[in-house]
């Protein structure tokens, strides 16, 4: 399975973090205009608000940014807001889409002074584009390539002075040459519940939906970290609502409407329960190996791995070791089952 299929399987859950399509203009509207309406990312915000403010006060372009983490904390929204803060277009695009020099070059070419270029998931552009991508962060400066073979002429084209925010969820790809062009580095972490109230809370507001803070409060346990999540476990919820109930939701409500989409009270979805179930129920716990699980749940092995584990992992359910995927105590916990050890009494 490659990225494209990766991704297609996470977009078909409600609990994914990446953007399905009717995400985005929903995100659009509930994306924060400034640094000040921005919720979570204390540190993050604190950092970026010092860069800006002296760029600002200098009349100077912002040092470039690289913006790093899962999906769906906000990456894009902050890049925005730099945007706005410096008072600058901004142009977006994506790694994937640059497959050739000449795709960047036009471009840069094209960017006005103080333009903001986003390049989101910077770590998957091409090899030479992103060689070219070297020269023109620290000189502003690109050399254009004319002609092929021996009469092939490089012509030194200047670029205006510009900021490139970049964003990836996988830093550890971005090669050292290029992660050390980039003045200012923030890794945007998951978010704490009572962040994620408030992020439901505000949404909320803006899509005119009647709640009380016990269910934000229920939505936000079930978010997984995550703002995207939120807002759209919100919409599902809202939906709900307006269909079976009142309007209005309470935490009666919203665990009603997510206990019909299957999200439970940690977030997990179908899969992170199959993959759960069947390592407690068929094979004891663990370990088990990865392949060995992935056709016991009916998965690809790249979609258990990719998908449904990371999450797993971090909410401590589920450990990887060199001898296969073993559940914690929690995980038996969670699904209201014994260990082995416990039920034979040893």
């Amino acid at each position: 399975m490659n990225w494209d299929d990766e991704t297609a399987a996470a977009e078909e859950r409600i609990v994914a973090a990446s953007a399905e399509s009717d995400d985005q203009a929903v995100e659009a509207a509930l994306r924060p205009k400034d640094l000040a309406e921005f919720v979570g990312q204390e540190k993050v915000r604190q950092q970026l608000d010092l860069v800006l403010r002296a760029a600002r006060q200098r009349g100077a372009t912002a040092d470039h940014v690289l913006l790093s983490g899962a999906p769906g904390l906000g990456k894009t929204t902050l890049s925005m807001i730099i945007a706005a803060e410096m008072n600058a277009p901004i142009r977006i695009t994506s790694g994937p889409a640059i497959q050739h020099a000449g795709d960047l070059a036009a471009i840069l070419s094209s960017l006005q002074e103080g333009e903001i270029l986003f390049l989101d998931e910077i770590h998957r552009m091409s090899r030479p584009a992103e060689e070219m991508l070297y020269m023109a962060m620290e000189d502003f400066r690109v050399d254009v390539i004319v002609g092929k073979g021996p009469g092939a002429t490089a012509i030194p084209l200047d670029l205006p002075p510009f900021t490139l925010v970049g964003a990836t969820t996988r830093a550890g790809l971005l090669p050292p040459p290029l992660r050390d062009r980039f003045g200012f580095t923030a890794h945007m972490e998951f978010y704490e519940p009572h962040e994620l109230e408030r992020v439901v809370c505000r949404s909320a507001g803006l899509l005119d939906v009647v709640m009380d803070a016990a269910g934000a409060a229920e939505i936000a346990g079930r978010s997984r970290g995550t703002p995207r999540i939120a807002n759209r476990l919100l919409r599902r919820v809202r939906d709900y609502a307006q269909v079976r109930a009142d309007g209005e939701i309470t935490r009666e409500i919203a665990a009603a409407a997510l206990g019909v989409y299957e999200v439970d009270s940690r977030g997990l979805d179908r899969l992170d329960r199959a993959v759960l179930t069947a390592l407690l129920k068929l094979f004891g716990g663990g370990p088990v190996g990865l392949s060995t699980l992935a056709v016991a749940v009916g998965e690809e092995r790249e979609t258990v791995e990719e998908v449904a584990e990371p999450f797993l992992v971090r909410e401590g359910l589920l450990a990887r070791t060199p001898r296969g995927r073993v559940a914690t105590p929690a995980a038996w916990d969670h699904l209201g089952m014994l260990p082995p050890e416990a039920v034979s009494g040893k």
